[in-house]
């Protein structure tokens, strides 16, 4: 078993020789009366191919329904303190005066915090429980990077650096501007928040994805859309872009094998490839 775990072999490989150690000693101990084995450590059999992914058009296009969806509350539904708080912060943000800030800005503004979640989880592949977990400890802005570190990294194994898009930081920026205006923030650290102050869930997530591919015209039928779709294709194409080592890193994966099941070719690229073959 050292022998072959140190061996080029995928895990599935590794597992099945395991397996069959395991049914031969087995039957000498039915047999014969050997002793039982009991395997020192096993292998991970998790190397199935991400089931679904985003294409390169539709990460493109879910990025841009994240900027249509949501919006800043409705101008009438504001008493007049908090009307004079998002003027002021609407005046910034369209480089307006104060004075000239009206209802009509209230319907073209839309709000940043899903644009800063999907761009940020289309950059970072943020798993469900770290987008619940991600706090403004992780965010440095200036260096268009998330530092996740260890004691609040899904595995709790190491910190991780992860890179962001400059446009990425620079929306994510915008957000946590946005974010004090909301008092469901006033006591928590939390980067984002449901609209009932609650971290997000993988079915919240998963509501959001849905309602993005609906916006973006996107089919969902007959896929499996979670938010690790959006997970999927970082993996897929900052392999096919990088290199494994690059994806592994990106997806904060303490093993290289788990990082293998996305060293493949994407749909699209295959399909050019027929185009050439003729």
């Amino acid at each position: 078993m050292r022998y072959l775990a140190q061996q080029d072999k995928i895990s599935t490989h590794k597992s099945n020789c395991q397996k069959a150690v395991k049914m031969l000693l087995k039957w000498r101990h039915h047999e014969h009366g050997i002793s039982e084995w009991d395997a020192d450590f096993t292998f991970s059999e998790d190397t199935r191919q991400p089931r679904d992914y985003l294409t390169r058009e539709e990460r493109e296009a879910i990025r841009e329904a994240a900027l249509e969806y949501g919006s800043i509350p409705s101008y009438d539904n504001l008493t007049s303190a908090e009307r004079d708080r998002w003027r002021a912060h609407l005046a910034q943000r369209f480089e307006k005066p104060k004075s000239e800030v009206g209802p009509a800005d209230w319907e073209r503004a839309n709000g940043w915090k899903t644009p800063s979640l999907v761009w940020v989880s289309l950059d970072a592949g943020l798993r469900p429980i770290e987008v619940k977990r991600a706090t403004l400890s992780w965010v440095d802005i200036e260096n268009s990077v998330l530092r996740i570190p260890r004691e609040e990294s899904s595995k709790n194994t190491e910190n991780w650096i992860v890179g962001l898009r400059d446009q990425t930081a620079d929306m994510l920026r915008r957000w946590l501007n946005e974010r004090r205006n909301y008092d469901r923030y006033d006591d928590s650290e939390r980067i984002w928040l449901t609209s009932h102050g609650n971290p997000h869930s993988p079915r919240s997530l998963r509501y959001l994805l849905h309602r993005l591919c609906e916006i973006a015209d996107i089919p969902v039928e007959n896929r499996q859309m979670s938010w690790y779709t959006i997970r999927h294709s970082v993996g897929t194409y900052m392999t096919r872009e990088e290199d494994l080592a690059a994806a592994q890193a990106q997806l904060r994966h303490t093993s290289e094998q788990t990082t293998m099941k996305y060293d493949q070719t994407p749909v699209e690229d295959r399909r050019d490839a027929l185009d050439r073959m003729g």
